[in-house]
């Protein structure tokens, strides 16, 4: 067993891509928790596609990746807003058009580009080829994208649960809309090295479905999608070396197993409870079906015994 831990470790592109793939893991878990609570789950699809015609251009110009990406994924939240706040088009249409649109425009523009561009590692991930310069960049914005939830959190929180609670009290809807968006895209950004653009999805959204039912208190479920999204990126990253299997496909699937281990034990919502609850609801209504018998049987006997002529029935 102890083999089996230390052996990858010994080669750095290992080391390398168990790092980044916790940064991810950890960054995408604690804003998985605000977009499931807000309901923003497919704005995180939209961004994480929307990037795409991001990463290519930064490849042609010859910047990071980082760059083309996080101007990319606002500017498709800024565009989303746009075209709900100038037309009457619903939110989940508009979200479709623009994610969409940027993801074709993406696939466009890598079908003109030289050969050397390899579409897969750009839509999966390659988090085995993850280089210092990577690692420090990802680290970097992990940092930051961390730092600002966890100084907000209070804020965040508020705005999930009730934001006409934290308008009143002084709060503006507005910026705190925005820094979430904000930082969905540096996650988005954040993630992208590990598991590419259309694996992000799940990590913005399985972690957040999973500790609700687990917890009812919102700082427990941050903690837990913590500690489950880091598992599952360690247990996902030693599989695909043992395995010889995709990374990214090895630490989503990691956390489809605890999304499924909570659905089946969770104790909020979680299949057996559910079960339970239900086997109470009839052993308690069970009783009840049977008692307006006796009753009924105790006044037929009582009207026999009444007979004037003393027959008995």
């Amino acid at each position: 067993m102890i083999d089996l831990i230390l052996e990858p470790l010994q080669y750095s592109f290992m080391t390398r891509a168990l790092l980044v793939s916790l940064v991810a893991a950890v960054t995408c878990a604690l804003l998985s928790v605000w977009l499931v609570q807000i309901g923003w789950s497919l704005m995180g699809d939209a961004v994480s596609h929307a990037v795409l015609p991001g990463v290519v251009i930064a490849y042609l110009i010859g910047w990071p990746f980082a760059i083309g990406a996080f101007v990319f994924g606002v500017g498709a939240v800024a565009l989303i807003g746009g075209i709900q706040a100038t037309t009457r088009i619903k939110a989940d249409a508009a979200i479709g058009v623009v994610f969409t649109a940027l993801f074709a425009l993406g696939v466009v523009l890598i079908s003109r580009t030289p050969s050397s561009v390899d579409l897969s590692h750009i839509l999966f991930g390659n988090v085995l080829g993850t280089s210092a310069a990577d690692l420090v960049q990802v680290l970097v914005i992990g940092a930051v994208t961390v730092a600002a939830l966890l100084l907000k959190r209070r804020d965040l929180t508020l705005f999930a649960f009730d934001p006409a609670h934290a308008h009143a009290l002084g709060l503006s809807v507005r910026r705190l809309r925005a820094l979430l968006l904000g930082l969905l895209a540096l996650t988005v950004v954040t993630a992208l090295q590990a598991v590419g653009i259309i694996l992000v999805v799940a990590m913005l959204i399985t972690p957040g479905a999973t500790v609700v039912l687990l917890s009812r208190r919102f700082d427990r479920m941050l903690l837990l999608a913590v500690l489950i999204t880091a598992t599952s990126a360690t247990v996902g990253v030693y599989a695909s070396y043992h395995l010889d299997v995709a990374t990214g496909g090895s630490i989503v699937l990691a956390q489809a197993a605890a999304f499924l281990l909570a659905f089946v034990f969770g104790p909020r919502g979680g299949m057996l409870v559910r079960l339970r609850g239900r086997r109470r609801a009839r052993a308690a209504t069970a009783p009840s079906a049977v008692a307006p018998a006796e009753p009924a049987a105790s006044a037929a006997r009582g009207s026999a015994s009444a007979r004037p002529d003393g027959v008995s029935s």
